[in-house]
């Protein structure tokens, strides 16, 4: 009777301990979760001003990489319209440049089909191609809204002290940042990814969020990037999309470059182990970097990040511009 006690015991706690593990993240023998959806990106402009001389636009695109296949990229515009690629990041943009424009309102529609594969931490090959990445320079270098010295660096030091490994120097500032920062877009300043908004006010948007993160991680020697595009419901269906969602990767030797959502994390405390090392499935990529300089160069001063469309009226910012996001499940 005693030994059939302690099986059942040992059986209760393998029971949990499964259950915790498909919970924390994806594990080896589960395959990665794909979606696969329609992605519709409206721009509009209104009031284009009478004799206007020059109108410049520009509106992300987005292309194929490992954890996103882009196909069937269908465009609906006025004006001709070109891709180009900003010189810094590889970015991909329509590009309209018109002169003399004789119309006070246009519109532009781009819809293309996305396969999203959930993108776990690299254990193998993946991370000997991170080892090549051109910009991983670039990403140990500060943005204009984080800088990467004086307090910020301190803070950084504080939170990664006694931690030797560069992964867990990045666990430091991932269970750091999670844990100091809400996910609250109330009041002003929110939303601009400034990192000493965000440290003093500890509150804010993704953006905010991983404002802090990156900017803690370069500052302590381990290169950080920062992706924008936009975040699907997990429910499958259809439905607009209210605005942008961003995420971060660091880079360390052993695993190459590590994916991370630290604000999902905060909002969702259950996936809070999944989301270090894990992308899930249901969001789309469009743009990486920040401080971009458009392809060609925008007269006006760099974007602090590239996600929305952009557009000059005679070399300044016109801002009379709406814009819609939609998806379909498929």
């Amino acid at each position: 009777m005693q030994r059939l006690y302690r099986l059942a015991v040992v059986l209760f706690f393998l029971t949990l301990l499964s259950g915790l593990v498909l919970r924390s993240g994806p594990t080896p023998d589960r395959p990665a979760a794909e979606r696969r959806f329609e992605f519709t990106y409206e721009t509009s402009l209104r009031d284009l001003p009478a004799g206007a001389k020059r109108l410049d636009i520009w509106v992300p695109y987005p292309v194929s990489d490992d954890y996103q296949q882009v196909s069937e990229v269908r465009v609906d515009s006025p004006f001709k319209t070109t891709r180009t690629k900003d010189k810094e990041y590889g970015n991909t943009m329509l590009y309209v440049g018109v002169d003399n424009p004789s119309r006070t309102a246009a519109e532009i529609r781009m819809s293309f089909n996305v396969t999203r594969r959930e993108h776990r931490m690299s254990q193998g090959p993946a991370a000997g191609r991170a080892a090549q990445d051109p910009l991983r320079a670039r990403y140990l270098m500060p943005d204009a809204l984080v800088p990467i010295d004086g307090k910020v660096k301190g803070m950084a030091l504080e939170v990664t002290r006694g931690k030797g490994t560069p992964m867990e120097k990045a666990r430091a500032i991932y269970d750091h940042t999670v844990s100091t920062l809400k996910y609250d877009k109330s009041g002003t300043g929110w939303g601009r990814g400034d990192i000493h908004y965000a440290c003093d006010v500890r509150k804010g948007n993704c953006s905010d969020f991983h404002a802090v993160f990156i900017g803690f991680c370069r500052a302590v020697g381990i290169p950080a990037k920062f992706e924008i595009g936009f975040p699907l419901p997990e429910a499958r269906g259809k439905g607009e999309i209210g605005g942008y969602h961003c995420w971060a990767h660091f880079y360390v030797d052993e695993r190459g470059w590590v994916p991370v959502d630290s604000s999902e994390a905060a909002k969702n405390p259950g996936k809070r182990e999944y989301f270090f090392g894990t992308h899930d499935e249901n969001r789309v990529l469009f743009t990486r970097g920040r401080d971009i300089r458009l392809e060609p160069p925008q007269k006006g001063r760099p974007l602090n990040f590239f996600i929305y469309p952009y557009v000059e009226v005679d070399g300044k910012p016109f801002e009379n511009v709406s814009k819609k996001f939609t998806f379909t499940d498929q």
